[in-house]
């Protein structure tokens, strides 16, 4: 006879699975033993792991690395498990039934340990703006066996008021360690998240910049390393030395070589090249087949340009074909040593002048076919001289080269126009993005913040094109959503995006806030008060995401995107399951009947649908409906993927009819509450009536 087994509720064991790991490579180096409580624990035999390597053993400690004080607790930190759930907030939550949006307030390692089994690897791009480092307070803990209050008060940050009792200053022996240890264990989470193609991006200022790059070296791998961006912001004419008015962008690939094996080439559209194309469709509408009419309309179009309009860097376009605008390009190979056949000028029959650099393209057959294509220019003045080749703003069907260079502008059809490779330095000044923001919200609200038209591009160029789940979990402002909700209405992308943010006390922050700072954090607290909102950093965030959506769906019309703004809000709590902390002598009788209840009062059926999804790795965006079947509230996940039912006295009735549907829809998994079963007994009949009807269904309790 058998029942249903229970679920685990807590976060994934990393140290476990790597132990399991090495046991499926090595069985004989893992051993069984009885810890000092009796349970069974599985052993490394380091000197057996040690045979197995040999080759690959390093020996003492010259090995090129960052190390500093509480590294191994910060490691341990990111391994080791927790209890917890995240729980619905549907009153804050936009669009809850339908957006694939996830909005996480409480510790963002929290969040990320219960979010690891469900975006395990499917995560496209990683973008975090984490606190920099500048003697301010670090409010991020790795001690989660406690509640944020008691972390803070053992910890002596805080005094019996709660109120703060010490910086993180640059006079503190360890200003440089707490903030890496604050950051080492997030980073090797993130990297968990990030899918074969992904990419993470940190902003950083120079406080930490040369310890972060030598950190995600070690994280990433100093192979996955791609660029440091340069953002100049502005320069700042008091300063006594230099002006230092830029931050970075640090750049990994969870595998560069993936990347270099799907081919991948990040490009972007030339800006202002959409906007001579506009121009071109309307002069080709006014002067119809007359190319020499639109080149001469085009060439004042451009002549009349201001100088800082983008299109001007693309005025040597202004010739025209059948197939658009288009500029001329050198023919020969890249940095020299090309091929060196003999090219005929087919209106002489005479061969032209082999370039000195030899020719783009490797072979004849190569060159026969862009000549055929209307794409090779042969010289009227000169026929003999090395002809050139066109370069279309929108790139026509098979243009381009057989070579590669920083400029290559091959395409796969004639959707796109003109791209570049972009630089590793750009310019944005800071006062757009708080002019943006101050309008947005009303007053100005957050000091510092990200520029989200930045972002958008920044993101929609390491995507290729493509749509995949972006995460930020320093959520901060709130700028990645507004960037992402901006990518997907220009691109008509769909890019799902996971926020995580502290709920940060306001308050806290206005105590030591000064000069135009203060006032910042004072307008936030008026405009959360008049919304009758907590006073966190958290609720300013949701607002300025909801807000921004709104804009963005107002602003434009979305074709392939789904035009998903909302976001489902989850706050990071204590499971919604009991735990008995104590002994039965130590406990009253009263207290132990509470206890066989095993969903806190509290809690309703959402609350536990989420933490069996959390437990179960599955997406916390899936569908879910509530459907009453034989007089029973069931959840439906995933259109019945899933099926949940946590109410008390279940009968046959209901049983039956859950097996006849699980077999139906091919249900995967099914769940109840423990305590639903009247007995044991009772819980056995109904794993033996899944047995018979729909065995293919796992069936567990909770």
């Amino acid at each position: 006879m058998t029942k249903p087994d229970k679920l685990e509720l807590q976060s994934a064991d990393v140290t476990r699975k790597n132990v399991e790991a090495l046991a499926a490579l090595f069985p004989h180096i893992v051993t069984e033993a009885l810890d000092d409580d009796g349970q069974l624990i599985h052993q490394v035999d380091f000197e057996a792991l040690r045979q197995e390597l040999s080759d690959y053993v390093i020996e003492g400690k010259e090995v090129y690395q960052i190390d500093w004080p509480g590294k191994l607790a910060a490691e341990f930190a990111s391994n080791a498990p927790i209890a917890k759930t995240l729980r619905p907030n549907l009153a804050d939550s936009v669009d809850f039934d339908t957006t694939k949006n996830l909005f996480i307030e409480g510790d963002n390692l929290e969040a990320m340990k219960l979010l690891q089994e469900s975006y395990l690897g499917k995560v496209r791009l990683i973008y975090i703006d984490p606190p920099y480092n500048t003697g301010g307070d670090l409010v991020y803990r790795d001690d989660f066996s406690s509640s944020t209050q008691e972390f803070l008060w053992k910890s002596r940050q805080v005094n019996q008021a709660g109120e703060k009792l010490v910086s993180n200053t640059e006079a503190n022996g360890r200003f440089h360690s707490d903030w890496l240890s604050m950051i080492y264990p997030r980073l090797r989470l993130a990297k968990r998240f990030l899918a074969q193609d992904g990419v993470i991006l940190v902003s950083i200022d120079d406080a930490e910049q040369a310890s972060l790059r030598r950190l995600m070296d070690e994280v990433f791998g100093e192979q996955n390393f791609i660029a440091q961006l340069v953002w100049e912001k502005g320069r700042k004419n008091d300063a006594k030395f230099f002006s230092n008015g830029h931050e970075y962008v640090m750049v990994y690939a969870k595998s560069k070589s993936t990347l270099r094996e799907r081919k991948t080439a990040w490009r972007e559209e030339k800006p202002g090249a959409r906007e001579i194309w506009d121009e071109y469709m309307r002069l080709r509408e006014v002067h119809g087949g007359d190319d020499v009419a639109i080149e001469k309309d085009l060439s004042a179009w451009f002549a009349a340009l201001p100088r800082t309009d983008p299109s001007k860097k693309w005025a040597r376009y202004k010739r025209i074909d059948a197939n658009g605008p288009w500029r001329d390009r050198d023919i020969s190979w890249p940095g020299g040593n090309g091929p060196t056949y003999t090219v005929i000028n087919p209106a002489t029959g005479k061969p032209v002048k082999i370039p000195e650099a030899g020719w783009r393209y490797s072979d004849p057959e190569e060159m026969k076919r862009q000549i055929k294509l209307g794409l090779v220019v042969f010289r009227e003045d000169d026929p003999a001289a090395t002809p050139f080749r066109k370069a279309h703003l929108r790139p026509v069907e098979g243009e381009g080269s057989d070579v590669s260079d920083d400029e290559a502008e091959e395409t796969e059809g004639e959707a796109e126009l003109a791209t570049q490779v972009r630089g590793t330095y750009f310019y944005k000044q800071s006062q757009v993005s708080v002019k943006h923001l101050r309008e947005l919200m009303g007053a100005k609200v957050f000091n510092n913040p990200k520029d989200h038209e930045v972002l958008s591009r920044l993101f929609e160029y390491v995507l290729g094109g493509k749509g995949g789940i972006v995460m930020d979990f320093f959520a901060g402002s709130g700028t990645t959503a507004e960037a992402v909700f901006d990518l997907s209405a220009r691109a008509g992308l769909n890019c799902p995006v996971i926020l995580v943010q502290l709920p940060e006390l306001l308050e806290d922050n206005l105590k030591s806030a000064t000069g135009s700072a203060k006032t910042t954090i004072q307008n936030a607290i008026k405009i959360l008060q008049k919304l009758d909102k907590p006073l966190t950093i958290a609720e300013l965030t949701k607002i300025r995401i909801q807000k921004a959506g709104e804009q963005i769906l107002a602003n434009r019309t979305p074709s392939d995107w789904n035009g998903d703004v909302g976001f489902r809000a989850f706050t990071v709590d204590t499971s919604n399951f009991t735990e008995i902390t104590t002994t039965p002598d130590a406990a009253d009788q009263e207290a132990l009947l509470d206890l066989v209840e095993s969903v806190k009062g509290d809690r309703g059926g959402l609350d536990v649908l989420i933490e069996v999804l959390i437990a179960w790795g599955l997406d916390l965006s899936a569908p879910i409906n509530v459907e009453t079947i034989e007089g029973h509230q069931v959840y439906s996940v995933e259109d019945g993927a899933l099926l949940a039912c946590f109410d008390d006295h279940l009968d046959e009735a209901l049983i039956h009819a859950l097996a006849l549907r699980a077999a139906a829809d091919t249900t995967q998994k099914v769940v109840f509450k423990d305590t639903g079963f009247a007995s044991d007994d009772a819980a056995i009949n109904a794993y033996q009536v899944f047995e018979q009807l729909a065995p293919e269904t796992a069936v567990k309790v909770i």
